[in-house]
């Protein structure tokens, strides 16, 4: 499992931060995981997920 920090989050996906935090609250993108008293990341696989599931979306537009 490898953990994804927030530049590399914003450079896969091409959300800003701001979304980032906003869709995680909302459950439209996958919650942060805590790795230290400030430091927070995601699981790379449920970002692929996401981003999957946003291709098939567009797929079947």
């Amino acid at each position: 499992m490898k953990v994804l920090r927030l530049p590399k989050v914003l450079a896969s996906t091409g959300l800003s931060r701001s979304s980032i935090y906003a869709m995680s609250a909302s459950g439209q993108f996958p919650k942060p995981v805590r790795l230290g008293k400030r430091a927070v990341g995601w699981i790379e696989d449920e970002v692929i997920a996401w981003l999957a599931s946003r291709e098939a979306m567009r797929g079947a537009a």
